[in-house]
């Protein structure tokens, strides 16, 4: 698992050591990254919900995002998504939050650009996220949820108020982009 481009491009980042987390690949991150490279800037502030290692969090930091909020509920993910930030020197731009989904948007002060939202599949927690994301008025409007989730759990073209923007197939993997309604494309 690497940083694919940007700044810390080629950066090696620590992984666990058991089959409880499960990083998005190269292949899928680099795709998600493609996808949504209007939407991530020198001012984007972004959101690493179930942020396991740091992986999109981090990436998107290398690919010149001001803030990434890392946020998860078990300390050994948060333990390695604080190592993995510290390896790369971007303490200043990264806020390390323990707690679950809900918690820790509510936690948040500032309108997200990109929230990410990456959480163990089977266990339906995107719309979930999704209603706390509308409920919290956490997401920027003019900004998007990159979910990835099973191909197996399809989601909705709308929830919450949030539309599809973009989704794509990778694999036994679905990426869907959702925004305010009316969004124009990137």
């Amino acid at each position: 698992m690497r940083i694919i481009s940007g700044k810390l491009k080629g950066r090696r980042l620590a992984a666990p050591a058991d089959g409880r987390i499960r990083p998005t690949t190269d292949k899928v991150k680099e795709a998600i990254f493609s996808m949504i490279a209007g939407w991530l800037d020198e001012t984007s502030v972004c959101i690493d919900l179930f942020c396991g290692t740091g992986n999109l969090g981090l990436e998107a930091i290398s690919r010149g995002a001001k803030t990434v909020y890392f946020c998860d509920n078990h300390r050994e993910s948060l333990s390695l998504a604080k190592s993995n930030v510290h390896h790369c020197g971007v303490e200043d731009q990264a806020v390390l939050m323990l707690g679950d989904y809900d918690a820790s948007l509510k936690r948040i002060d500032q309108k997200a650009d990109v929230i990410f939202l990456d959480p163990p599949y089977r266990e339906t927690l995107v719309p979930r996220c999704m209603k706390s994301i509308a409920e919290c008025q956490v997401l920027a409007p003019e900004g998007i949820i990159v979910a990835e989730h099973s191909k197996d759990d399809p989601l909705p073209d709308e929830i919450c108020g949030f539309e599809i923007i973009k989704e794509r197939k990778y694999g036994t993997i679905l990426v869907t982009i959702y925004g305010y309604p009316h969004e124009e494309e990137k």
